[in-house]
């Protein structure tokens, strides 16, 4: 480059002194100038052959170059194709991390949903057999330092062991536990279930029946059975692992609805100490009902067809046939006709005040008792309040110190309020029936004295008197259809 650069130099040198005019100088200058350009021209084909010689092998540089920056060029957009396709995939692999991470997640909340569900499910008699798995299983969720894999292995042993036990419950199945008598007495044994129902037989002792699940109790609870040979069916089901034996359809529904059937004495007695005075007023009531009901009843009334003799003596004043005949009939009226023939003979005023005198006497002994019974039936509804609320606050005072969670501890205070409400119901409806009917009953024989009463005092108006005229008719006596004498 540098000979180039000097070769341009003396081209352009000898350009300007082709240019310069020429002067008048000396031969040898010209000569030398001529010697000079020759020499400078013969430099420069020199130089012009230098550079063709040197060019084509810089050209085939520059080609190969550029080649070779072609080649880079497509390497490095491969490169860089590459990079962006493993950014790409490293994008893709974040995200399907982040949802393999939620699907485990999920997984793993699944499992530990699972045992807890697995749990629940049990019978109180499996728990102890399944109680290590369960708990690695629920432990391994809430243990975050543990490695995956290894929380999957205790959740998923938990899952093929219910899958094992789903297996034997087919056909049913047997193991080895312990349970409690209804006393309290924990004792070892073999379990042999089928299907829900649990069967214990216990090694030493003579206990076995159906295990089931008591309310604060930790341990399978056996129910024996009432029949001895029930009992020697199932402890030889569970030794030989088949055999006939008692089974309750209900899933022991209807042993529980039997054990809440009692007796009319353990109804009464659960009705707390309200139920003695509830109890006396019953008694009391219904007895007094039962005896006036009798008296009522043995009540004799005269029929129309005995009093018409006394009315025919009275109307022809035969005073001694009246007395006689009056002293013949039976009963309260007939007493009462008794003392209104007793004072024939004197004023009307005096026979209508001795009749009634008797007709009151009668009246009060007729509704003797049934105000007591109206007021029993008034009572009775109000006792009945009384031990509702009396057992309110029993089971209030329970709650204060036990809480409400245990039904049980409960049932004393409820049963006493409401079991005396209801005998407070029972002895009130029937009180206010009985004391209805007997109040009607009374009146009833009452009116038929007063009527007999108005037919005695009607014939004595029609007896001869003193200047009378005419004698009054007779008057029509008719027997009332419910004073008739039963």
């Amino acid at each position: 480059m540098k000979n180039i650069i000097g070769v341009c130099m003396i081209v352009a040198a000898a350009g300007v002194c082709a240019q310069t005019p020429p002067a008048a100088e000396p031969p040898t200058v010209v000569a030398e100038s001529r010697r000079r350009l020759e020499a400078a021209t013969e430099e420069l084909a020199a130089l012009r052959a230098a550079i063709v010689e040197e060019k084509l092998p810089l050209a085939r540089e520059a080609s190969r170059l550029e080649t070779e920056h072609v080649a880079v060029r497509q390497e490095y957009d491969g490169i860089r194709r590459k990079l962006d396709n493993r950014a790409l995939e490293i994008n893709n692999l974040k995200q399907e991390l982040r949802r393999l991470e939620q699907e485990q997640s999920y997984l793993s909340n699944l499992f530990a949903e699972y045992a807890r569900n697995f749990e629940t499910r049990l019978h109180i008699a499996e728990l102890r057999r399944f109680e290590n798995i369960v708990t690695a299983a629920k432990s391994a969720h809430e243990q975050y330092d543990l490695p995956p894999a290894r929380r999957f292995v205790r959740q998923l042993s938990l899952v093929e062991a219910g899958l094992r036990r789903l297996n034997d419950a087919f056909g049913g199945m047997q193991f080895e536990g312990r349970a409690a008598s209804e006393d309290g007495l924990v004792v070892p044994g073999r379990f042999a279930m089928i299907g829900p129902i649990a069967f214990f037989a216990a090694d030493a002792a003579p206990l076995a029946g159906v295990a089931e699940q008591r309310l604060g109790s930790l341990e399978p609870t056996v129910s024996a059975f009432a029949d001895p040979e029930h009992t020697a069916r199932v402890r030889e089901f569970v030794a030989a692992g088949e055999g006939v034996i008692p089974f309750d359809a209900t899933l022991g529904s209807a042993r529980k609805i039997e054990q809440t059937r009692e007796t009319l004495g353990q109804h009464i007695r659960k009705g707390g100490p309200v139920m003695v005075p509830i109890l006396t007023l019953a008694a009391l009531v219904f007895l007094l009902a039962f005896a006036k009901f009798l008296a009522l009843t043995f009540v004799r009334m005269p029929s129309s067809a005995r009093t018409i003799p006394l009315f025919d003596a009275i109307r022809r004043g035969d005073a001694a046939a009246a007395r006689s005949v009056a002293a013949a009939l039976p009963g309260p009226a007939g007493r009462m006709l008794a003392v209104g023939a007793d004072h024939l003979g004197g004023s009307k005023d005096l026979i209508e005040e001795a009749m009634y005198e008797r007709m009151l006497e009668t009246r009060f002994r007729f509704n003797r008792g049934l105000p007591f019974i109206a007021v029993g039936a008034a009572c009775a509804p109000l006792l009945g309040l009384l031990g509702t609320v009396t057992g309110i606050i029993s089971t209030f005072k329970l709650i204060t110190v036990f809480g409400s969670g245990d039904v049980k501890m409960l049932s004393a205070g409820i049963s006493e309020a409401l079991i005396t409400t209801e005998f407070g119901l029972i002895i009130a409806i029937p009180s206010l029936l009985a004391h209805a009917f007997l109040s009607r009953k009374a009146r009833a024989l009452l009116d038929r004295m007063e009527q007999l009463a108005v037919a005695f005092l009607g014939a004595l108006a029609g007896a001869p008197t003193a200047g009378a005229e005419a004698a009054v008719p007779p008057p029509v006596v008719t027997a009332a259809p419910e004073a008739a004498t039963p």
